[in-house]
């Protein structure tokens, strides 16, 4: 079998938020629970940014509301991607260096994925269950 590479496991779902995204609805998805952190995306899907909760914290102790900021003005720009083709080696070489939670993939530099620590867990491990169908 062959190793596997970032396509094999990202989710292929991704949320991702405009610059101009206010903070308060930034906030209203991350407080849903299912991310820590959103890519931002340009008008053609290039990933620009990233924007965490720790980003709306920062804001708000810099004195603005979440209604004044947009994720263009306070995203963590540069981030770190990776192609689809990337080893998952690589993935979590950078995820554990960088102490990061999830990485955006991208194909030319458009957003086409996503891979959390989890992702690449569930991905190493053979569950020790069996489904059996009976009559």
């Amino acid at each position: 079998m062959m190793a596997k590479v970032a396509k094999d496991i990202m989710n292929r779902i991704v949320t991702a938020a405009k610059k101009n995204t206010i903070g308060r609805d930034l906030a209203v998805k991350l407080l849903s629970g299912m991310y820590s952190g959103l890519p931002v995306v340009d008008d053609e899907g290039k990933v620009i940014g990233v924007v965490s909760e720790f980003d709306l914290l920062k804001a708000i102790k810099n004195g603005k509301t979440l209604e004044q900021v947009t994720a263009g003005e306070i995203m963590s720009e540069n981030p770190l991607c990776v192609s689809e083709d990337a080893s998952i080696d690589e993935v979590t070489e950078l995820m554990i260096k960088h102490n990061i939670i999830r990485i955006p993939v991208i194909r030319n530099g458009n957003l086409v994925g996503i891979i959390s620590r989890c992702d690449i867990l569930s991905s190493i491990i053979q569950p020790e269950f069996v489904t059996i169908y009976t009559d």
